[in-house]
């Protein structure tokens, strides 16, 4: 009988078949003997990913160190415990040694009383407590030490911090250094899951909007999933650093339609000195609480970059900075030189001033927002004289503005 008839091969194909198949063997093996990672990874890991298994290094290192943060108040309103009690509930984590945690201020806001700027008191009746993921129906009392509603954020301390587990504070990362497209792991507490873990990816940065208190906070953009309860709880990047504190979320149909913004952690890093030291801080702090206050005398309603492309082409238009959209009579800005709009550009229908200074930078520091100027002048008093850089007309000018103390309700 002719073998090679019934197989389709010739004997001589076949031993090279076999020939072939004992190479490929004896050099995967060799492969997989040179791979001592493999060889090191706890069992089932080698069957994941690896960007599966970076986020499970991340989780491992840094998941102790996320709280729930629940708040009680008295009233009766619409979510409400059956003795009529107010609830609310967000997230935090350790930010420091001393065992001290961040969250949002909106999280803890309906719980506060009396607050100056050397202290912030919980209203009577409230209580602030947090939980670890160690132990979750464990809860520890808190206070706020500090807080700051410009950035939305609050600094929690324990008053029985001996009873806390031990854990390690999140680094934080330079959140200047987030790129669009970078891994993104959200941690926190959403519907009251206890350390619920989503990722994604940074969809933007500088995404400027208001805040809880109408200051624009230029947020970062991720797609992990963020939900009621995620607030204040930690962004963070394949190195186990915070990059943001998960703060709110774009949802024109009232669920999470992949838009999450997180206050940058650069922000917060600028912040903590104040938080530390206790009570409020921020520019609307102080503004809140001074009668009086000293100001530059005009309205900043746009920035550049609110333009249209092709209109800020036309008219030469500084990359960055801030459009002045009115001038008080008499005020300092006005008796300085500053400029408001002559006239308005319609585009598609819509309104812009046109023929207006747009200022740049104030003491030598770029200005891209109305709160860069703010932030300067919080800081001065009246007499005080501030230098001001502008554009007009495309050149650049520098001016010189002597603040003045205006009551608060003379607009």
């Amino acid at each position: 009988m002719d073998f090679s008839s019934r197989t389709g091969k010739s004997l001589e194909a076949s031993a090279l078949g076999a020939r072939t198949l004992k190479l490929l063997t004896l050099l995967l093996g060799a492969l997989l003997l040179a791979n001592p990672v493999a060889s090191e990874l706890p069992a089932g890991a080698a069957d994941r990913l690896a960007y599966e298994q970076n986020t499970i290094e991340v989780v491992r290192q840094v998941a102790r160190a996320v709280v729930a943060v629940r708040v009680m108040t008295d009233g009766q309103p619409e979510a409400a415990t059956n003795d009529g009690r107010r609830f609310a509930g967000g997230s935090g984590f350790v930010v420091d040694e001393a065992g001290r945690i961040i969250t949002n201020f909106h999280v803890v806001a309906m719980a506060l009383g009396e607050t100056t700027e050397d202290k912030v008191e919980l209203e009577p009746g409230a209580s602030l407590v947090v939980s670890f993921l160690d132990r979750p129906d464990e809860e520890l009392e808190v206070r706020v030490l500090g807080a700051n509603p410009d950035v939305d954020l609050a600094l929690l301390e324990l008053l029985e911090p001996d009873r806390a587990p031990v854990v390690s504070p999140i680094p934080l990362a330079d959140s200047d250094r987030v790129e669009v497209g970078q891994k993104a792991i959200a941690i926190g507490n959403p519907f009251g899951l206890h350390s619920s873990v989503t990722a994604g990816i940074i969809s933007a940065v500088e995404r400027e909007q208001p805040g809880v208190v109408g200051i624009e906070i230029p947020y970062i953009q991720t797609d992990a999933a963020i939900n009621p309860g995620n607030s204040g709880g930690p962004l963070l990047n394949s190195a186990a650093e915070v990059i943001g504190i998960n703060n709110t979320i774009l949802a024109p149909a009232g669920a999470f339609a992949g838009i999450g913004l997180a206050v940058p952690s650069n922000l917060l890093a600028e912040a903590m000195e104040e938080l530390r030291a206790g009570g409020l801080s921020g520019f609307a702090a102080a503004a809140a609480q001074l009668p009086d206050r000293p100001r530059l005398g005009l309205e900043i309603a746009l920035q550049v970059s609110d333009y249209p492309r092709a209109l800020r082409e036309r008219l030469d238009m500084p990359d960055e900075g801030v459009v002045v959209t009115g001038v008080s009579e008499g005020g300092p800005a006005d008796r300085a030189g500053i400029q408001g709009p002559e006239a308005i550009a319609l585009v598609d229908g819509e309104p812009f001033p046109v023929g207006m200074d747009v200022i740049t930078a104030i003491e030598g520091q770029p200005v891209r927002r109305a709160i860069d100027l703010q932030r300067v002048v919080l800081d001065r008093g009246e007499g005080d004289v501030v230098d001001v850089t502008i554009w007009r007309d495309g050149s650049e000018l520098s001016l010189e503005i002597e603040l003045e103390v205006v009551p608060v309700d003379d607009d």
